[in-house]
């Protein structure tokens, strides 16, 4: 009987065209929940050293679920279905979800994998239909509200195999145990996982990913016109 396989998706700028956790950022700073001009300024240094492959992962992840604890849960609930709703909704793309079929008509195990905590991306993995997430864990309270601090590593760069590892190992699996492994990013942050698979996929990818699967024959796929 041929091993099962499974299929990793990254998400921003990979499932769907927009970075989530910097859109939360900015949907905080449209509906007056937080100081605009402040956090709009951090948000924006924060994205830019993501891009530039610079950013301290605790650091920002500190400030972001730091941003989250200031709100009670049912608040913080209402606001984040709102921002689905005027965000993400618009961002969930047939390419998106045609990709997410092939693989579950295959009856692949699928897994989004995400740098984004938890709270933000949860309800953007079940819009797209798929069970598994793993992402940053912002710690909670009893009452089920944020502390703002971190459970274990960030889930970016080789903390992303890291995290895969865990979860498997739950499983009593390991990614060699699948005959063929799948991981589709957009970032050069994202190459320890993607040398960790037997089916690497840039997709999407920034001019950084793309040069090193250009180098590396790894396929390229582009989703979604260019933004």
């Amino acid at each position: 009987m041929k091993p099962a396989d499974i299929a990793l998706f990254d998400l921003d700028h990979t499932l769907i065209p927009i970075d989530s956790d910097y859109e939360w950022g900015q949907f905080l700073c449209r509906v007056g929940a937080v100081d605009a001009q402040e956090f709009a300024r951090r948000n924006a240094d924060f994205f830019a050293q993501y891009q530039a492959g610079t950013l301290d992962a605790v650091e920002y992840l500190e400030f972001a679920l730091g941003t989250l604890a200031r709100f009670p849960r049912s608040q913080l609930d209402a606001l984040h279905a709102q921002f689905m709703q005027e965000v993400i909704q618009p961002a969930l793309l047939p390419v998106a979800y045609d990709l997410l079929k092939k693989h579950q008509d295959q009856g692949d195990l699928i897994a989004i994998i995400t740098a984004t905590n938890r709270f933000v991306t949860a309800p953007i993995a079940r819009a797209l239909g798929v069970e598994h997430l793993l992402a940053a864990e912002p710690e909670t309270d009893t009452n089920n509200n944020i502390t703002g601090k971190l459970i274990g590593v960030p889930s970016s760069g080789a903390g992303k195999v890291i995290h895969l590892q865990n979860w498997l190992a739950l499983q009593e699996k390991q990614l060699s145990d699948f005959g063929s492994s799948y991981f589709y990013s957009d970032s050069h942050n994202d190459i320890p996982l993607l040398e960790a698979v037997t089916h690497p996929v840039a997709t999407n990818p920034n001019d950084k990913l793309r040069a090193h699967a250009l180098a590396k024959t790894w396929p390229l796929l582009q989703l979604f016109e260019k933004q």
